[in-house]
């Protein structure tokens, strides 16, 4: 279901966020999915969108929020193709969550 778009880490960030939303809303864990995967989708073809956010990461890391959903979207553009390396509740301290994102 989650291919390589995604880093292994934002794999089992993405799959816990599914889990927990799941326990209430099963149908709504599979749209939070379903839209990780669009998104994915649509910054491979075009890594140029997304916000580049220089407080929170390097420039080579474009952020996505996902509609619908408190989730942010962290991508890597400098791989070929763009690949997703976090997936991070937004209501997070998110200087403090990606902080180890490497420059």
């Amino acid at each position: 279901m989650i291919s390589g778009r995604f880093a292994p880490r934002a794999q089992r960030e993405l799959r816990l966020a599914a889990a927990w939303i799941a326990e209430d809303d099963p149908a709504a864990a599979d749209a939070l999915l379903q839209a990780a995967l669009r998104a994915a989708d649509r910054v491979t073809e075009q890594p140029g969108l997304g916000r580049v956010r220089l407080d929170l990461a390097p420039a080579r890391f474009r952020f996505w929020s996902l509609r619908g959903f408190p989730y942010l979207l962290v991508f890597d553009v400098s791989r070929n193709p763009a690949v997703v390396a976090r997936v991070v509740h937004q209501p997070r301290d998110l200087p403090s969550v990606l902080a180890d994102l490497e420059p």
